[in-house]
C-alpha cells in the first residue's frame, strides 16, 4: 500500500501502478474510447457440454501483457467489457507481462475488478519476467494460479473441472501431472498458453481447450497471420477455433486461440481477426445455437520446435533470472 494516499481524483490502483514521474489520470472517457477498440465475440461451447450443464458462461482473456505497451485504459476497458457480461468463470491463459516486474502492482490492481472467480495459467513473458512473482501478483489479486494441475469449481449448482498447463514454450507444460486424478464424470476445460498443447489434451476427454500466446499476428490483413505465425514460427493454430465442438467430429476436441489484449513489443493491431478481444463460451448450447464470430478452421501444417530450440527457450528463461539476481546483488 502507498504511505500516502493517492492524488485526489486518482484510484488508488492506477496510483500504485504508476512509476515515478506518470502523471497520468485513466479517464472514463478514455476508458470508453478503449472499449470500442476491443471484440467481445462469442461462442457456443462444443455439444459435449449439453449432457453436464444447463447453461454456464466462461470469459476468455489473453496476452494482457500489462506495462508499459498497452494503455491502462485498454485493459481498464477488457475488465469492463467482461464484467458486463456477467460471466460465471473468467479464464485467463498467460503472458500478464512484458518485460520486467515494474507493473506487478498494476497487475495485482486489475485483476482484482474481475467480478467472477478467476483463474489463469503462465505464458512464456511470465517466466521471462520471472514466474514466481508474476504468481505472487495474481494470487494477491484472488487468482487461482493451475500450474500443471486440476480443480473442481461448483458455479450455479453446476460442477465444472478446469485444467491448467504450465506455459509449454519454455519447457514447463508437464500433461501427466494436470491430469492425474482427473475425474471423467465431470464436464471438463482446460487452459494452455500455448495451443498446440490441446492435441494431447483431446485424448483425456478435454472437449475445448483456451490459449493464447499468438495475438492473431496482430496484422491479419491477406492473412498475414497465418504466414507469420503459421508458416514461419510453425504453429498449427493461429486465431480463433480449430477442431470440432460436435460429436463424431473430425476432430476429438476444439481448441481457441485468443486474439489478446496487450503486446509486448509493438501495439499495431490491424485486421478485424487481430483485433484485442474477450471471448465469450456459452457452455450448454449447441454449436449453431447462437450468432458466433466464426466456425472452426481447419489446422495449419505446423511445425514442433526441435529439442534444440526449446533448450534454447530454457536456457533463456535461467539468463534472464540470473540477470535479475545480478541486479539486486
Amino acid at each position: 500500500m502507498p504511505s500516502t494516499p493517492p492524488p485526489e481524483g486518482l484510484l488508488l490502483e492506477q496510483y500504485r501502478g504508476r512509476l515515478p514521474g506518470d502523471e497520468t489520470v485513466t479517464s472514463p472517457a478514455a476508458i470508453a474510447r478503449a472499449k470500442t477498440r476491443i471484440q467481445v465475440r462469442r461462442f457456443a461451447g462444443p455439444a459435449h457440454y449439453t449432457e453436464h450443464l444447463s447453461h454456464l458462461r466462461i470469459a476468455h482473456l489473453t496476452d494482457l501483457h500489462v506495462g508499459r505497451v498497452t494503455p491502462w485504459a485498454v485493459q481498464l476497458a477488457a475488465v469492463e467489457l467482461t464484467n458486463a457480461e456477467k460471466p460465471d468463470l473468467v479464464l485467463l491463459t498467460g503472458d500478464f507481462v512484458c518485460h520486467s516486474q515494474q507493473y506487478l502492482d498494476r497487475l495485482e490492481a486489475l485483476v482484482q475488478r474481475f467480478e467472477a472467480p478467476v483463474m489463469a495459467v503462465l505464458g512464456n513473458h511470465d517466466y521471462w519476467s520471472g514466474a514466481d512473482e508474476v504468481r505472487q501478483a495474481l494470487r494477491r489479486g484472488g487468482v487461482e494460479v493451475l500450474d500443471n494441475r486440476h480443480t473442481i469449481i461448483g458455479l450455479r449448482h453446476q460442477m465444472l473441472q478446469v485444467v491448467g498447463l504450465d506455459d509449454a514454450y519454455t519447457g514447463h507444460a508437464r500433461r501427466d501431472e494436470a491430469l492425474k486424478g482427473l475425474r471423467r464424470d465431470l464436464p471438463t476445460i482446460a487452459m494452455s498458453h500455448i495451443a498446440e498443447e490441446a492435441d494431447g489434451l483431446w485424448a483425456y476427454d478435454v472437449p475445448l481447450v483456451l490459449s493464447g500466446h499468438t495475438h492473431a499476428g496482430q496484422v491479419t490483413l491477406a492473412r498475414l497471420h497465418e504466414l507469420a505465425i503459421g508458416k514461419l514460427a510453425g504453429h498449427r493454430y493461429v486465431h480463433g477455433l480449430y477442431g470440432s465442438r460436435r460429436s463424431g467430429g473430425a476432430h476429438p476436441g476444439a481448441v481457441y486461440v485468443g486474439a489478446g489484449i496487450g503486446a509486448s513489443v509493438m501495439p499495431i493491431r490491424l485486421g478485424e481477426r487481430g483485433q484485442r478481444e474477450v471471448a465469450i463460451f456459452e457452455l450448454g448450447y449447441e454449436p449453431g445455437a447462437i450468432e458466433e464470430h466464426h466456425d472452426e478452421q481447419d489446422p495449419l501444417p505446423g511445425r514442433p520446435p526441435t529439442p534444440e530450440m526449446m533448450a534454447k527457450r530454457a536456457a533463456a528463461v535461467v539468463a534472464k533470472r540470473e540477470k535479475r539476481e545480478r541486479k539486486k546483488s
